[in-house]
């Protein structure tokens, strides 16, 4: 009976606990690690997302870059704080897929976080400097074949969706061109328009404004179908990889074990921004398609991606030091 008594005393003040951290969160600021350095397509999105955040839970929302190892360094951080909802992580679809394609053991994208809310997905775009003598991606591999060893890819991040992309296209292309790493999306894009390295595939929101300026010349995009912000580029499957389609997705996420009063509140508040039409605007300029998935969906989302992209690094035979 006394055990009885004890159990029914703990779960009553588990209980009160939930609502009175319900009612009260926030009181006090909250940190989002974005694992990557400031004014790239992570960045952006997640400064979009968390500025209107703010305006809504009336506490600020202060971002935090943790660039370094493709990402992981901010992963780490948030994955060791305290799950009391003040240390998120702001992060892409590489939060899911950097685990399955490195040997030694970093972390368990479902165990060892809480899938709060998906914001939304671009495509990607393939991109070289303006002077180079390709203008599509076809002619870029042309070259890549004729010269083996002399063109080379960058990337933002091994893991990452430019990163997966770029192996997919030097396997099914026969490219074979080198991939230099970078520790975020402006590095990256910074070399690839002064010529030190030849092409990149980073998401549109990150390139989008280069390439209206002239600072890059896109040469694919990754979706589908063409965008209707750049008719006249082709897709990837267009220029011969029939069937490929690739998105760079972003998401919330905090430690694991979040309480669940906490995650309703997080996920009800995104969703309520992505409806606000000024970000909603801004996110139609960057050919950025907000998610409508329910935080139920955005775990489900990241179970199917991890058994997806696994089988892809498997059957690429993409595995990292």
């Amino acid at each position: 009976m006394n055990k009885l008594i004890t159990s029914v005393l703990l779960c009553a003040s588990v209980l009160a606990s939930e609502i009175v951290l319900a009612q009260e969160y926030p009181n006090k600021p909250i940190k989002v690690v974005v694992p990557y350095t400031p004014g790239g397509s992570v960045d952006n999105t997640c400064r979009l997302m968390t500025n209107q955040l703010q305006k809504q839970l009336g506490q600020p929302v202060v971002v935090e870059n943790k660039p370094g190892a493709s990402g992981m360094i901010g992963s780490l951080e948030v994955m060791r704080a305290a799950p009391d909802g003040y240390t998120l992580l702001c992060h892409a679809s590489s939060q899911v897929y950097m685990p399955l394609v490195v040997k030694r053991k970093t972390y368990d994208a479902e165990k060892d976080f809480t899938s709060i809310a998906q914001i939304g997905y671009v495509p990607l775009v393939v991109v070289t400097y303006p002077k180079f003598e390709a203008h599509d991606l076809k002619g870029l591999v042309t070259l890549a074949q004729k010269s083996p060893g002399k063109y080379t890819w960058s990337t933002s991040g091994l893991g990452t969706s430019s990163h997966l992309s770029e192996e997919m296209l030097n396997r099914g292309l026969t490219m074979n061109m080198e991939i230099i790493s970078y520790k975020g999306a402006v590095p990256q894009l910074t070399d690839v328009m002064g010529g030190h390295v030849t092409a990149a595939i980073s998401p549109m929101p990150g390139v989008s404004g280069f390439i209206r300026s002239g600072h890059l010349k896109a040469l694919a995009v990754t979706s589908d179908k063409r965008l209707d912000a750049m008719p006249d580029i082709p897709t990837v499957s267009e220029s011969g990889l029939p069937g490929f389609e690739m998105y760079s997705w972003y998401g919330l996420w905090g430690p694991a074990n979040l309480p669940e009063s906490v995650v309703n509140k997080l996920s009800t508040e995104v969703a309520i921004a992505l409806r606000n039409k000024a970000v909603k605007d801004r996110m139609g300029e960057l050919d950025f398609e907000p998610s409508t998935a329910t935080q139920a969906q955005f775990e489900k989302i990241v179970k199917d991606e991890i058994a997806k992209i696994g089988a892809v690094a498997r059957e690429a035979n993409i595995s990292l030091d």
